[in-house]
């Protein structure tokens, strides 16, 4: 019991239930049931990204590209379906799209050296250059948007199961698939161990690169995943389309507890952090506050959580320290 109450995770859900509070007593509306079930459409993207940026942190890595991949996805989608293809190749287009982008960044950090941060950099401006010349194939010039889709695909964007959008549940789906493979299977033990110390999983046997290169490319699909159900949503593919999802993807990964040292973090995490930044996005313009200062605060969350998860980790050493010197002074004396 002690173990659940001081997780991290346990304090985030507590961090939600006094946003939820909060926002609920300034403007009553914003806690009725159904607002706060679709509300999720508008930010169900940024979990879609999050989750699996998670595990490309953990294994010591970093990919900010997926704001671009976004969107070349979805121009690719697009762009198929422009064409004539059917729905489901179009979509497959997307999916490789996606997979591919991962696979280039994952193969350019592990053959240059150089670091994730830098390379990923370099390829968010790469692909949102690619996604803003293939879109030129269907005579959308610029950030213009391609459209005229199936409507069985743009109804997904609108759907419901039970009262449950569907962009929700797919969000929900995915969350449970990575909870498995991060917590209950081998690769997500050898994540952890290679985020923890490269040297010491390549002496254990673990193909390091081989883990490393799997994070990003399940960051590529998830984010072309992201591509596709924006698309549905608005019912064009755009360039643009994971341009905003980028400070608060890194930010809830980050405040889920993903350390940026590699070796530490949660997908349950990361998913509740998901629903606080969401909701502390909607309930300030809920309350009147302007979209560029919610914006700002997601900024200063990012870096609070930094330092929170910095503090904690010192505070947890020096305790342990503490102790071992009290232990030792008692068999002493």
């Amino acid at each position: 019991m002690k173990k659940i109450l001081f997780r991290w995770e346990t304090a985030l859900l507590l961090m939600l239930i006094v946003e939820l509070a909060i926002f609920g007593l300034i403007n009553p509306r914003f806690l009725n049931v159904s607002n706060l079930i679709y509300g999720i459409s508008d930010f169900v993207q940024i979990g879609i990204v999050a989750l699996p940026l998670t595990l490309v942190i953990i294994a010591g890595g970093i990919d900010v590209s997926f704001a671009s991949v976004i969107g070349f996805a979805a121009i690719s989608f697009g762009i198929s379906n422009y064409f004539g293809m059917p729905l489901p190749v179009s979509i497959a287009v997307a999916l490789i799209v996606g997979g591919l982008c991962g696979l280039l960044n994952a193969c350019v950090i592990h053959f240059s050296k150089i670091q994730p941060l830098v390379v990923t950099l370099g390829s968010l401006y790469l692909f949102q250059g690619a996604a803003t010349v293939v879109s030129g194939l269907a005579g959308a010039g610029g950030y213009e948007g391609i459209g005229n889709f199936p409507d069985s695909f743009t109804a997904f964007g609108y759907a419901e199961f039970m009262g449950i959008p569907a962009p929700t549940l797919l969000f929900i789906a995915l969350a449970a698939v990575l909870i498995v493979l991060l917590h209950m299977t081998r690769f997500g033990r050898a994540v952890f161990l290679t985020g923890q110390s490269e040297s010491a999983a390549r002496f254990s046997g673990i193909p390091v690169t081989r883990v490393q290169t799997i994070t990003y490319v399940i960051t590529g699909i998830c984010a072309a995943i992201a591509g596709l159900a924006l698309s549905a949503y608005f019912g064009s593919a755009r360039v643009d389309l994971g341009s905003a999802t980028l400070l608060p993807a890194v930010t809830a990964a980050v405040l889920g507890g993903a350390s940026i040292y590699g070796g530490q973090g949660s997908i349950i995490g990361t998913l509740i952090a998901t629903f606080v930044i969401g909701y502390l996005q909607q309930g300030l313009q809920a309350v009147g506050v302007p979209s560029q200062i919610s914006s700002a605060l997601s900024g200063g969350l990012l870096v609070v959580a930094v330092a929170l998860r910095h503090g904690t980790t010192m505070l947890a050493d020096f305790i342990a320290v503490a102790r071992q010197q009290n232990a030792k002074r008692a068999s002493v004396s």
